[in-house]
Protein backbone atom coordinates (compact mmCIF):
# COMPACT_ATOMS: atom_id res chain seq x y z
CA UNK A 1 0.00 0.00 0.00
CA UNK A 2 1.53 3.30 -0.85
CA UNK A 3 0.84 6.21 1.66
CA UNK A 4 1.58 9.68 0.68
CA UNK A 5 3.63 12.14 3.10
CA UNK A 6 2.31 15.93 3.56
CA UNK A 7 3.81 18.78 5.08
CA UNK A 8 1.22 20.41 6.98
CA UNK A 9 3.24 23.19 9.17
CA UNK A 10 6.72 24.27 8.47
CA UNK A 11 7.29 25.25 12.01
CA UNK A 12 10.22 24.49 12.63
CA UNK A 13 9.60 22.85 16.29
CA UNK A 14 12.08 22.38 18.66
CA UNK A 15 10.24 19.26 20.21
CA UNK A 16 7.04 19.09 19.08
CA UNK A 17 4.97 16.35 20.51
CA UNK A 18 1.64 15.48 22.75
CA UNK A 19 -0.71 15.90 19.51
CA UNK A 20 -4.03 15.46 20.09
CA UNK A 21 -7.27 15.83 17.71
CA UNK A 22 -10.38 17.96 19.57
CA UNK A 23 -13.31 17.03 18.06
CA UNK A 24 -15.32 19.96 19.73
CA UNK A 25 -13.32 22.86 17.70
CA UNK A 26 -12.40 19.92 15.07
CA UNK A 27 -8.44 20.95 15.62
CA UNK A 28 -5.11 19.65 15.96
CA UNK A 29 -3.43 20.80 19.40
CA UNK A 30 0.32 19.77 19.76
CA UNK A 31 3.08 21.32 22.08
CA UNK A 32 6.98 22.28 21.42
CA UNK A 33 8.09 21.16 24.87
CA UNK A 34 11.43 23.42 24.49
CA UNK A 35 9.89 25.72 23.01
CA UNK A 36 7.25 26.17 25.61
CA UNK A 37 4.79 26.54 22.96
CA UNK A 38 1.16 25.13 22.02
CA UNK A 39 0.05 24.86 17.92
CA UNK A 40 -3.15 24.86 17.00
CA UNK A 41 -4.20 23.67 13.19
CA UNK A 42 -7.51 23.78 11.68
CA UNK A 43 -7.43 21.51 8.68
CA UNK A 44 -10.93 23.27 7.18
CA UNK A 45 -10.49 26.51 7.32
CA UNK A 46 -6.60 26.55 7.51
CA UNK A 47 -6.18 28.46 10.57
CA UNK A 48 -2.85 27.88 12.50
CA UNK A 49 -1.83 29.54 16.12
CA UNK A 50 0.48 29.42 18.21
CA UNK A 51 0.10 30.11 22.27
CA UNK A 52 3.35 31.09 24.43
CA UNK A 53 2.80 29.26 27.48
CA UNK A 54 6.75 28.96 28.92
CA UNK A 55 7.96 25.57 30.94
CA UNK A 56 7.96 22.94 29.16
CA UNK A 57 5.00 21.71 28.32
CA UNK A 58 4.34 18.24 27.21
CA UNK A 59 0.56 17.12 26.35
CA UNK A 60 -2.55 19.04 25.89
CA UNK A 61 -5.93 17.05 26.39
CA UNK A 62 -9.93 18.35 26.40
CA UNK A 63 -11.16 18.15 29.46
CA UNK A 64 -14.68 18.22 31.21
CA UNK A 65 -15.25 21.64 31.45
CA UNK A 66 -13.75 22.75 27.93
CA UNK A 67 -10.56 23.72 29.26
CA UNK A 68 -7.49 21.87 27.90
CA UNK A 69 -5.29 19.61 30.44
CA UNK A 70 -1.90 20.49 30.13
CA UNK A 71 1.31 18.83 31.39
CA UNK A 72 4.45 20.80 32.14
CA UNK A 73 7.00 20.12 34.96
CA UNK A 74 5.62 18.90 38.04
CA UNK A 75 1.89 19.82 37.71
CA UNK A 76 -0.86 19.22 35.67
CA UNK A 77 -2.82 22.80 34.91
CA UNK A 78 -6.30 23.26 33.71
CA UNK A 79 -5.49 26.25 30.79
CA UNK A 80 -8.22 28.28 28.82
CA UNK A 81 -8.16 27.58 25.34
CA UNK A 82 -6.58 31.20 24.81
CA UNK A 83 -3.76 29.97 27.60
CA UNK A 84 -4.46 33.10 29.38
CA UNK A 85 -6.10 31.70 32.57
CA UNK A 86 -4.08 28.46 34.11
CA UNK A 87 -5.15 26.57 37.35
CA UNK A 88 -3.23 23.64 38.88
CA UNK A 89 -4.69 20.42 38.77
CA UNK A 90 -2.49 18.46 40.70
CA UNK A 91 1.67 18.09 41.82
CA UNK A 92 3.61 15.56 40.60
CA UNK A 93 5.65 14.45 43.86
CA UNK A 94 8.65 13.72 41.83
CA UNK A 95 12.53 14.51 41.53
CA UNK A 96 13.24 18.28 40.80
CA UNK A 97 14.80 17.43 37.42
CA UNK A 98 11.68 15.34 36.62
CA UNK A 99 8.88 16.71 34.10
CA UNK A 100 5.84 15.25 32.23
CA UNK A 101 6.15 13.66 29.49
CA UNK A 102 3.25 11.50 26.80
CA UNK A 103 -0.47 10.85 27.90
CA UNK A 104 -3.86 9.99 26.90
CA UNK A 105 -7.20 9.56 28.19
CA UNK A 106 -9.22 6.33 28.57
CA UNK A 107 -12.60 6.15 28.35
CA UNK A 108 -13.97 6.18 32.01
CA UNK A 109 -12.14 10.26 31.80
CA UNK A 110 -8.64 9.25 33.52
CA UNK A 111 -5.91 10.80 32.12
CA UNK A 112 -2.81 8.26 32.00
CA UNK A 113 0.82 9.87 31.27
CA UNK A 114 4.14 9.26 32.02
CA UNK A 115 7.43 11.15 33.98
CA UNK A 116 11.05 11.06 32.92
CA UNK A 117 13.99 12.68 34.16
CA UNK A 118 14.63 15.37 32.07
CA UNK A 119 18.55 15.14 31.84
CA UNK A 120 17.88 11.91 30.42
CA UNK A 121 20.41 9.82 32.97
CA UNK A 122 18.31 8.67 36.08
CA UNK A 123 15.18 5.84 35.54
CA UNK A 124 13.12 8.17 37.71
CA UNK A 125 10.29 8.58 35.09
CA UNK A 126 7.05 6.43 36.08
CA UNK A 127 3.94 5.87 34.90
CA UNK A 128 0.81 7.65 36.58
CA UNK A 129 -3.00 7.81 36.48
CA UNK A 130 -4.70 11.25 37.41
CA UNK A 131 -8.28 9.74 38.45
CA UNK A 132 -10.88 12.91 39.33
CA UNK A 133 -8.27 14.96 40.93
CA UNK A 134 -6.41 11.71 42.62
CA UNK A 135 -2.98 10.76 41.68
CA UNK A 136 -1.54 7.13 41.19
CA UNK A 137 1.80 6.23 41.02
CA UNK A 138 1.96 2.86 38.84
CA UNK A 139 5.21 1.69 38.44
CA UNK A 140 7.06 1.24 34.90
CA UNK A 141 10.13 2.79 36.26
CA UNK A 142 12.54 4.47 33.00
CA UNK A 143 14.41 7.23 32.34
CA UNK A 144 11.96 8.23 29.60
CA UNK A 145 8.49 6.96 29.51
CA UNK A 146 5.97 7.40 26.60
CA UNK A 147 2.96 6.65 25.58
CA UNK A 148 0.67 4.94 27.24
CA UNK A 149 -2.11 3.80 24.93
CA UNK A 150 -4.70 2.57 26.31
CA UNK A 151 -7.03 -0.06 23.67
CA UNK A 152 -10.61 0.59 23.43
CA UNK A 153 -12.02 -2.03 26.03
CA UNK A 154 -9.90 0.23 28.47
CA UNK A 155 -8.45 -3.78 29.36
CA UNK A 156 -5.00 -3.03 27.83
CA UNK A 157 -2.01 -0.46 28.10
CA UNK A 158 0.95 -0.18 26.22
CA UNK A 159 3.22 1.92 27.95
CA UNK A 160 7.22 3.01 26.38
CA UNK A 161 10.62 2.46 27.92
CA UNK A 162 12.31 5.02 25.02
CA UNK A 163 15.45 4.53 26.49
CA UNK A 164 15.70 0.45 26.25
CA UNK A 165 13.79 0.56 23.04
CA UNK A 166 11.30 -1.49 25.05
CA UNK A 167 7.30 -0.87 24.53
CA UNK A 168 5.55 -2.84 27.39
CA UNK A 169 2.06 -4.60 27.33
CA UNK A 170 -0.14 -4.24 30.82
CA UNK A 171 -3.60 -5.57 32.03
CA UNK A 172 -5.47 -2.41 33.38
CA UNK A 173 -6.79 -3.46 36.97
CA UNK A 174 -8.70 -1.56 39.11
CA UNK A 175 -7.70 1.01 41.50
CA UNK A 176 -5.73 2.18 39.07
CA UNK A 177 -3.50 -0.44 38.51
CA UNK A 178 -1.30 -2.21 35.77
CA UNK A 179 -0.38 -5.85 36.21
CA UNK A 180 0.62 -8.88 33.73
CA UNK A 181 3.43 -6.62 32.40
CA UNK A 182 5.07 -8.27 29.20
CA UNK A 183 7.17 -7.45 26.45
CA UNK A 184 5.48 -6.43 23.84
CA UNK A 185 8.68 -5.01 21.28
CA UNK A 186 12.03 -4.92 21.87
CA UNK A 187 13.53 -3.04 19.14
CA UNK A 188 17.29 -2.42 18.23
CA UNK A 189 19.28 0.48 17.22
CA UNK A 190 19.05 0.52 13.77
CA UNK A 191 15.30 0.85 14.64
CA UNK A 192 15.76 4.03 16.79
CA UNK A 193 13.92 4.94 19.51
CA UNK A 194 10.11 4.34 20.42
CA UNK A 195 8.37 7.70 21.16
CA UNK A 196 4.86 8.44 21.38
CA UNK A 197 2.56 5.56 20.47
CA UNK A 198 -1.35 5.10 19.70
CA UNK A 199 -3.52 2.76 18.54
CA UNK A 200 -5.69 2.78 16.00
CA UNK A 201 -9.64 1.51 15.45
CA UNK A 202 -8.51 -2.26 15.07
CA UNK A 203 -5.99 -1.73 18.12
CA UNK A 204 -3.05 -1.90 16.31
CA UNK A 205 -0.55 0.35 17.79
CA UNK A 206 1.52 3.05 15.83
CA UNK A 207 5.58 3.63 16.92
CA UNK A 208 7.00 6.93 15.89
CA UNK A 209 10.36 6.21 15.80
CA UNK A 210 12.91 8.86 17.15
CA UNK A 211 16.12 8.86 15.36
CA UNK A 212 14.11 6.19 13.06
CA UNK A 213 13.42 8.31 10.05
CA UNK A 214 9.62 7.09 10.24
CA UNK A 215 5.96 5.62 12.03
CA UNK A 216 5.12 2.12 12.08
CA UNK A 217 2.66 0.49 12.48
CA UNK A 218 2.35 -3.18 14.25
CA UNK A 219 -0.86 -5.78 15.21
CA UNK A 220 -1.40 -6.98 18.67
CA UNK A 221 0.52 -10.00 17.79
CA UNK A 222 3.71 -7.32 17.46
CA UNK A 223 3.62 -8.40 13.71
CA UNK A 224 4.98 -5.14 11.42
CA UNK A 225 2.28 -4.09 9.06
CA UNK A 226 2.90 -0.51 7.48
CA UNK A 227 6.04 2.24 7.88
CA UNK A 228 5.70 5.30 7.01
CA UNK A 229 9.09 7.43 6.05
CA UNK A 230 9.52 10.84 7.01
CA UNK A 231 12.06 13.07 6.21
CA UNK A 232 13.47 14.05 9.12
CA UNK A 233 15.31 11.47 12.04
CA UNK A 234 13.25 12.51 14.81
CA UNK A 235 9.79 11.68 14.66
CA UNK A 236 7.84 11.97 18.15
CA UNK A 237 4.33 11.13 18.10
CA UNK A 238 0.63 10.23 15.93
CA UNK A 239 -2.73 11.73 16.25
CA UNK A 240 -5.64 10.72 14.32
CA UNK A 241 -7.94 13.20 13.39
CA UNK A 242 -10.11 14.61 10.81
CA UNK A 243 -14.49 13.58 10.10
CA UNK A 244 -13.14 10.20 10.38
CA UNK A 245 -10.19 9.71 11.85
CA UNK A 246 -8.04 8.80 9.40
CA UNK A 247 -5.77 11.49 8.90
CA UNK A 248 -2.42 10.85 10.94
CA UNK A 249 -0.63 14.02 11.87
CA UNK A 250 2.59 13.25 12.71
CA UNK A 251 4.84 15.86 15.04
CA UNK A 252 8.38 15.79 14.78
CA UNK A 253 12.07 17.51 16.32
CA UNK A 254 14.63 19.05 16.01
CA UNK A 255 16.34 19.88 18.96
CA UNK A 256 19.77 18.18 19.80
CA UNK A 257 20.29 17.94 15.50
CA UNK A 258 23.87 19.55 14.77
CA UNK A 259 24.25 21.63 12.09
CA UNK A 260 24.88 19.45 9.35
CA UNK A 261 22.04 17.15 10.66
CA UNK A 262 20.56 20.50 10.64
CA UNK A 263 20.57 21.92 7.06
CA UNK A 264 19.91 18.09 5.81
CA UNK A 265 16.98 18.05 7.61
CA UNK A 266 15.00 21.59 6.75
CA UNK A 267 11.81 19.92 7.69
CA UNK A 268 12.22 18.50 10.74
CA UNK A 269 10.32 19.98 13.51
CA UNK A 270 7.25 20.34 11.37
CA UNK A 271 3.73 18.92 11.62
CA UNK A 272 3.21 16.46 8.68
CA UNK A 273 0.11 14.15 7.86
CA UNK A 274 -0.74 10.90 5.73
CA UNK A 275 -4.72 9.14 5.05
CA UNK A 276 -3.64 5.58 7.29
CA UNK A 277 -4.97 2.88 5.87
CA UNK A 278 -8.03 2.25 9.30
CA UNK A 279 -9.39 5.09 10.66
CA UNK A 280 -7.96 5.93 14.39
CA UNK A 281 -10.51 6.63 17.79
CA UNK A 282 -11.69 9.78 18.96
CA UNK A 283 -9.63 11.27 22.04
CA UNK A 284 -12.55 10.99 24.88
CA UNK A 285 -12.41 14.28 27.58
CA UNK A 286 -10.31 13.68 30.38
CA UNK A 287 -13.11 14.75 33.68
CA UNK A 288 -11.79 16.57 36.20
CA UNK A 289 -14.45 16.31 39.26
CA UNK A 290 -16.43 13.10 40.22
Amino acid sequence: MSIELRLVWPLGALLGEGPAWHAEQAALKFVDIKGGRLHHHEPVSGSQQTIELGGQPSFVVPASDGSLLIGSGNRILSVERNGTSRTIVAEIPMPAHNRTNDATVDEKGRLWFGTMDDEERQPTGALWCLDRGRLHRLGGEAVVTNGPAITRDGRTLYHVDSGNRTIWRYTIGDGPSIASGEVFLQLTEADGHPDGVVLDSEDCLWVALWDGWGVRRYAPTGTLLTTVALPCARVTKIAFGGADYKTAYVTTARVGLDAAASAAQPLAGGLFAFEAPVAGNALPTARLSP
